[in-house]
């Protein structure tokens, strides 16, 4: 293979900030790519029933370590579903042990694509002691990849090159991003557009909804040489999935095709919030609808590289705070409720698995672990990274919040989460197998933002 492909909340008030401010110092870049394609057999989204049966196309992991604004600052996005509790740990502490710096300022965000896995250290323990060892991921293989990218990372910094500018483009992307919720025709609210939904004329003709229409970029140069692009999209990544085909689908099929064109130009992509947003207005699951979404997303990545404006960098400040969300202890996951379920041999293998999820992420609350949120900022320009499947409305939040400057939001960081609606959804009535937090988790993160975008 390539060696591009291989190589009313309680808040705890507490806010780490770590800056740079003086204009003479030199900020370096280093970028780094690593291939972390699962093994044949292996299962995807933690609980499909099929397992991989074949690669489509490979699953990446990319990303960039940003010198000289205290300890480095590593940003990778990963061709994974979800990297949750304990298993985002060990991603964060290799890549922060490989390259000097502290586990806060490592930056991982799942595409979350659903070919792909979902791993958990606490959810493999609670399942290895139930003789179900390796049914979410297989852990050997998972610390070989940790290791692999923690490597890639460390080797990157011996290329690391002067970065002087940064550069920020955006574009409107077309007929690709839909919102899950619909009103149907006798007046009720559904969340029922899934990613593939375009087939059904209901679904296909309905609204497009809340959504975020732009494609952000965020780039980085050596005075008029330009090293590394983020881009940036809140859309779900799926054309279709579950057959057993790993891929990592139109956006990272789009990612490669921008690729092409800038060879020496590390492309990387993260999926914005969009926990509540999929292509399903405009896919019907066909190979033809999947080029087309393929198409949109590249035309739009290069047109926000076209439209882009770059600025010296003269600071780099870097902020996280502790966002402590509450788990969701509804009926269904009551903790006895979710230890009787994983010690149910009679149950399906894969509800098993989402009890062990569950209690995996149960018992990171209880232990007090909060999530950090982080933001990297260079004035002008910000980028975030949310927990979870958070919807587009956190995005748009941020966005506003902020108006005068580029606010870019990845999702899907620490993934324990699961989706985190707006209160408002809640109100409309959602609900789902893959949510572990409450209403009023809306509140937390927004304080929690007031406090990343305007620090005291």
């Amino acid at each position: 293979m390539p060696t591009h492909l291989i190589s009313s909340a309680v808040f705890v008030a507490t806010i780490s900030v770590m800056s740079l401010t003086s204009v003479h110092a030199e900020f370096k870049l280093s970028t780094f790519e690593t291939d972390v394609t699962i093994p044949i057999g292996h299962r995807c989204m933690g609980v499909l029933p099929t397992k991989s049966k074949s690669i489509a196309d490979p699953l990446e992991a990319r990303g960039f370590v940003l010198l000289g604004s205290g300890k480095p600052i590593v940003v990778i996005a990963v061709d994974w579903c979800e990297i949750r509790n304990g298993a985002y740990d060990q991603w964060r502490e290799a890549i922060a042990a490989a390259t000097g710096t502290s586990r806060e300022r490592v930056l991982v965000t799942s595409l979350h694509q659903h070919d792909a896995p979902v791993t958990d250290a606490g959810a493999a323990q609670l399942l290895r002691d139930v003789g179900l060892a390796d049914e979410l991921y297989d852990e050997n293989f998972h610390q070989q990849t940790v290791a692999t990218v923690a490597h890639a990372a460390r080797e990157s910094l011996v290329r690391a090159v002067p970065v002087t500018h940064v550069g920020t483009g955006e574009a409107r992307v077309n007929m690709i991003a839909s919102n899950r919720r619909v009103v149907l025709e006798d007046g009720r609210v559904s969340f029922g557009r899934g990613s593939s939904s375009g087939g059904d004329a209901f679904h296909s003709k309905a609204a497009l909804g809340e959504i975020d229409p732009f494609v952000k970029t965020i780039s980085f140069w050596n005075e008029e040489t330009p090293i590394a692009a983020l881009s940036v999209y809140a859309t779900h990544p799926m054309s279709r999935y579950g057959e057993g085909k790993v891929s990592a689908d139109f956006v990272g099929l789009a990612r490669r095709r921008r690729q092409l064109d800038l060879p020496n130009v590390t492309q990387i992509y993260a999926s914005g919030c969009s926990g509540d947003i999929t292509a399903g207005k405009f896919n019907d699951r066909s190979d033809q609808a999947r080029e087309q979404l393929i198409t949109r997303l590249y035309e739009g990545m290069k047109a926000a590289w076209q439209n882009t404006k770059k600025q010296p960098i003269k600071n780099i400040a870097f902020r996280s705070t502790p966002l402590e969300l509450e788990f969701y202890q509804h009926g269904d996951l009551e903790p006895e409720k979710l230890k009787a379920a994983l010690e149910d041999a009679n149950l399906r293998t894969e509800d098993r698995i989402l009890a062990a999820m569950g209690l995996s992420s149960h018992q990171r609350v209880a232990a007090g672990q909060p999530i950090d949120f982080p933001c990297v900022d260079f004035g002008d320009t910000q980028l975030l990274l949310f927990p979870g499947e958070a919807f587009v409305g956190y995005q748009l939040m941020a966005q506003q919040m902020n108006p005068d400057r580029f606010v870019v939001s990845m999702g899907y960081g620490e993934c324990w989460p699961g989706y985190i609606p707006m209160n408002s959804s809640f109100g409309d009535g959602f609900h789902d197998k893959w949510l572990w937090v409450p209403v009023g988790s809306e509140n937390r993160v927004q304080a929690a933002l007031q406090r990343l975008l305007t620090p005291q």
